[in-house]
């Protein structure tokens, strides 16, 4: 890394799509300056740099401004060519970018709906998600180690939230997604993430994240709007 360039990372410490950006860039080994953001409380510097979402995370790459978590991973994996992210083979690609958006939208979205509601509508949203979750794990069951070969690549950074938020989110919605007996290759997926080293020492702290999100749990109540949306 030049001895110039400088790279900040605005973010908050619960944010799955600001730890992946975290992730991506230790991955690469790149140094960068981490500034820590209060999404409820919105900083000058933060509406300043990304005035369109107004939300984390926001990376800073000498004076040039990314935003959105996806997009920053590319970013990240086109601007430091070493440990690359995203498969070579453009057919490869195309599917990590495939299952990166249908877990997004059918896992994330729906685990969070299922912790945010009650009754018949906590019971759909976990059930969509369970069989979302059933889609991914057919394709983990294809792999020896992670979605990228041997080593953590792309696919494995935007799904590593469901290594740590989903026994979290299960706890504090008194609900279960991933039965290790019904998910077996997640599973083992999940407790090979957790072991990499330089996934184990950026985790936020569990308890901490479980008070966090009893609370915003209880406040959003039946909506889908949240942190994740702020």
């Amino acid at each position: 890394m030049a001895a110039t360039e400088e790279v900040k990372l605005l973010g908050f410490w619960v944010s799955p799509f600001v730890l992946r950006v975290e992730w991506a860039l230790k991955i690469k080994g790149v140094k960068y300056e981490y500034i820590e953001e209060d999404i409820f409380n919105k900083s000058t510097l933060l509406m300043e740099l990304n005035p369109v979402l107004k939300k984390v995370p926001v990376l800073v790459h000498d004076g040039k401004v990314i935003a959105e978590s996806f997009v920053i991973l590319e970013y990240v994996d086109e601007t430091w060519k070493q440990n690359p992210l995203l498969p070579q083979d453009p057919y490869q690609r195309a599917l990590a970018r495939f299952w990166a958006k249908f877990a997004e939208e059918k896992v994330l979205e729906g685990a969070w709906n299922a912790l945010c509601s009650q009754g018949e509508e906590k019971q759909k949203a976990l059930q969509q998600t369970i069989e979302a979750m059933e889609k991914i794990e057919e394709e983990l069951g294809k792999k020896q180690h992670f979605f990228g070969g041997e080593s953590i690549g792309y696919l494995d950074i935007i799904l590593g939230w469901i290594s740590h938020y989903i026994p979290v989110w299960e706890e504090a919605g008194s609900m279960q997604i991933i039965d290790p007996i019904k998910f077996p290759a997640t599973t083992a997926w999940i407790n090979r993430f957790l072991k990499h080293p330089l996934i184990k020492d950026t985790l936020p702290p569990r308890e901490k994240m479980l008070v966090y999100f009893h609370q915003r749990s209880k406040e959003l109540g039946s909506t889908s709007h949240g942190w994740i949306r702020v």
